[in-house]
């Protein structure tokens, strides 16, 4: 077990947490060294193996999540803003590497990474998976390519059960394609329309969420021009593209300095280094 790195999940019972823990499991480079829930939770005092539903694995689930990052070398972390900025804080005590796929930040919840991340490697994005960060670099590109004659939109789909709008994902792709206007996103985004609104902004980018059924991710992003429409689209059928994306990223974090960063850095994508 040495030889691999040990890999805790926060938030073990969703959807997610459970499909980290089959990613780490299959794995020759990584194993499962904790697990952890909120307070309160049925899985609390159980071995995460037969909580799933399979063997037992001899992790319990826990809900005192320092002593599994003390043991670890890397966090996985899909569970919600607060819960993800008390983890930050833990993880810096424990130099232990931060994968971040929780969505649903304010600009307040993301200052108080920043201090996490003079003593540890935090790794955020709103999407862990290739397809989705290469559009996000597709974006920016034709972005800067076209003028503000062509309009922007980012059409998301998720499932049922997901709980912010617009996506985490809609949104690193509005902010790629305002980078690539030289704008900023937030005094130029429309995201929602009802009623009489009048005719659209000049240079808006807009937003349309929809939410049903079981699915996994869709987005969109259209540059609509007179006569002549470009859309950009990313179709995800497998949760377990966000999974691997995220054990890349704690593999990859391993031997970096503290600080901040996101999959385009894991993944070699970005156009300029970050500073420092």
């Amino acid at each position: 077990m040495s030889d691999t790195a040990g890999i805790v999940v926060t938030g073990a019972s969703g959807r997610m947490g459970q499909m980290l823990i089959r990613t780490i499991a299959e794995s020759d480079r990584t194993h499962l060294a904790g697990a952890v829930e909120r307070a309160g939770h049925d899985w609390i005092g159980q071995d995460i193996g037969t909580a799933m539903g399979g063997a037992p694995t001899g992790v319990i689930v826990t809900d005192d999540p320092l002593e599994p990052f003390a043991e670890a070398q890397a966090v996985l972390d899909f569970t919600s803003p607060a819960a993800s900025v008390g983890y930050a804080g833990l993880a810096a005590q424990t130099r232990a590497v931060h994968v971040i796929g929780t969505t649903g930040f304010t600009d307040d919840d993301i200052a108080k990474l920043k201090p996490a991340a003079r003593h540890a490697v935090i790794i955020r994005a709103g999407n862990m998976s290739l397809g989705v960060n290469l559009l996000v670099q597709l974006t920016r590109r034709v972005a800067k390519a076209l003028d503000a004659d062509f309009d922007i939109e980012v059409v998301e789909a998720h499932h049922r059960h997901k709980v912010d709008a617009p996506s985490g994902t809609a949104l690193m792709l509005g902010e790629a394609a305002a980078e690539g206007r030289g704008i900023d996103l937030t005094s130029h985004a429309e995201r929602g329309r009802d009623g009489i609104t009048g005719a659209r902004a000049p240079g808006a980018i807009g937003f349309s969420a929809i939410r049903g059924g079981d699915v996994v991710g869709e987005h969109d992003v259209i540059f609509a021009g007179q006569g002549e429409r470009i859309v950009l689209r990313h179709l995800a059928t497998d949760r377990a593209i966000f999974a691997r994306g995220a054990l890349k990223a704690a593999l990859w974090g391993l031997d970096k300095k503290p600080g901040e960063y996101d999959m385009i850095d894991v993944l070699g994508l970005r156009d300029t280094p970050r500073d420092g």
